[in-house]
């Protein structure tokens, strides 16, 4: 199976720590964060390994087996740097990735299980890692609620209560070639500006709405963490909860 990390973004709330290199080059436990990403996806079997680059892509040169550039990434949101990569999207399951999160391999295997045409990996015990980042967990936080049979219901609104929130999505998903067709068939209906400013939690709840497939969410209770700012490395570095994929 190949995987695909969307690497196109500077991550602007990182300051100056990425005013010479891209946000997946920020290190954590002594080395970049894109290099745990690389570890846990080959760990869990994935074949080939394809970079969406746009900020400062020649420092990423080498890291994978293909790259996809997006020259609009200071324009444009994730999910149309996903989209870049469509050749491969096209060509068979595959495992989406953002660069700024470190996971176990087992929380790629568990995607690479499915049998969904469209899956995410969910932090049920979110709470704690988001009060830890953040004192009051539901500043950052979003929407996110199961149907009954553990599909993915509803996702990236903003929360009034904690009960709104069931888990924390975590920036690794997983598409198989119709599931793919759906999130762009899902797109073309949107205007060019809109497209350029889609995320990807409400392009889930775009696909969601649309009803035409299911969003199967599948629990994670191993060690992952998403880095956004300094205050979040000093989290994770002073052992909280995050640790080394």
């Amino acid at each position: 199976m190949k995987a695909i990390i969307l690497a196109a973004g500077r991550g602007s709330r990182m300051k100056s720590m990425t005013e010479a290199n891209p946000k997946c080059m920020v290190e954590l436990y002594g080395e970049p964060l894109l290099q745990h990403q690389l570890r846990s996806l080959r760990k869990a079997g994935i074949s080939e390994i394809a970079l969406v680059t746009g900020y400062r892509n020649t420092m990423l040169q080498g890291y994978a087996d293909a790259e996809f550039h997006n020259p609009r990434w200071n324009e444009t949101n994730m999910v149309s740097s996903l989209a870049y990569a469509a050749d491969w999207l096209r060509s068979g399951p595959c495992i989406i990735s953002y660069s700024d999160i470190f996971y176990e391999p087992k929380a790629v295997t568990s995607l690479m299980s499915s049998d969904a045409d469209l899956a995410i990996t969910y932090d049920p015990e979110w709470e704690r890692l988001w009060t830890d980042r953040f004192g009051d967990p539901l500043l950052d936080a979003e929407t996110f609620r199961l149907d009954k049979d553990g599909f993915l219901a509803e996702i990236g609104a903003e929360p009034g209560k904690l009960e709104d929130v069931e888990g924390q999505y975590m920036g690794l998903l997983r598409f198989t070639r119709r599931g793919w067709e759906e999130f762009d068939a899902m797109r073309a209906t949107l205007s060019a500006a809109a497209r350029d400013k889609l995320d990807m939690t409400s392009a889930l709840q775009n696909v969601l709405d649309r009803g035409n497939i299911a969003v199967q969410a599948i629990p994670y209770e191993g060690k992952w963490g998403e880095i956004d700012s300094a205050e979040d490395l000093a989290v994770y570095n002073g052992g909280s909860r995050g640790a080394e994929g």
